[in-house]
């Protein structure tokens, strides 16, 4: 099985559909497309959760599959979203210094691609 892990540093949301139309993709034809959110990125995710916001629909879609693994730890601290993430119910993760390790994707077989 093809194994993929989009980090998402990028806040811009003409980036971020590209993450989540690809990870989408690969779902629905049997691969595996996992979603990291890091850095400035993480500032789209209460955005995406309103129900105006242009990307809701695909990022209903996103978390209805399960694809989101987890959002930074440390850069939804610095950047003042924590209460917005944990009310998506969005794990945050950060076993690296408070941010998500790469390496533990590397080790389970993942590609690493970085937006």
């Amino acid at each position: 099985m093809n194994k993929v892990v989009f980090f998402a540093f990028r806040g811009d949301p003409m980036c971020f559909v590209h993450v989540l139309l690809n990870s989408l993709d690969m779902a629905e034809k049997g691969m595996e497309g996992r979603i990291v959110i890091e850095g400035e990125a993480v500032k789209i995710v209460p955005e995406m959760a309103k129900a105006g916001h242009f990307l809701n629909q695909l990022y209903t879609k996103v978390r209805e599959k399960g694809l989101i693994d987890g959002v930074c730890r440390a850069c939804s601290n610095k950047l003042g979203v924590v209460e917005a993430i944990e009310a998506e119910q969005i794990p945050l993760i950060g076993e690296m210094s408070g941010h998500p390790a790469m390496s533990e994707y590397v080790e389970k077989g993942y590609t690493v691609l970085t937006f």
